[in-house]
């Protein structure tokens, strides 16, 4: 015999928010725990770029920039020393701070790893179009 019961509740916003942020922690954001040995077979690509434009990573390149990545299956990040972004979010990439002359390590996982990193890096040596 299958028994259920309905349990109320109260708590407040800061308690929801609270629950809702250890379980986001605990789990990666996206609800399902995965564990190291599940990545083995991802491809990763890597290199360092350098900012060669005069106005750096600004809103266009970082626009033009989250668009080109957005073409890919794989996660590409970007990283200025502790500070790491997501290649697709214009806001992330502006919150680098990356100037003219800034190195960047940009790291795709993912199957089309390399050809992302490829291209991505093209449109650093190439100033974005720009100059």
């Amino acid at each position: 015999m299958l028994t259920t019961s309905r349990v109320r509740v109260h708590c407040g916003r800061g308690d929801v928010r609270r629950a809702l942020f250890q379980r986001n922690q605990s789990t990666g954001g996206g609800g399902v725990r995965r564990s190291r040995t599940e990545r083995q077979d991802v491809n990763v690509a890597e290199e360092t770029v350098e900012i060669t434009n005069r106005l750096g990573l600004h809103l266009r390149a970082a626009t033009t920039l989250a668009q080109a990545a957005a073409r890919f299956r794989s996660a590409i990040t970007l990283t200025r020393g502790k500070e790491q972004a997501n290649a697709r979010s214009v806001t992330a990439l502006i919150m680098l701070g990356a100037g003219k002359g800034a190195r960047l390590r940009l790291r795709a996982e993912g199957d089309d790893a390399q050809e992302a990193v490829a291209e991505l890096s093209r449109l650093f040596k190439d100033g974005f179009g720009e100059e």
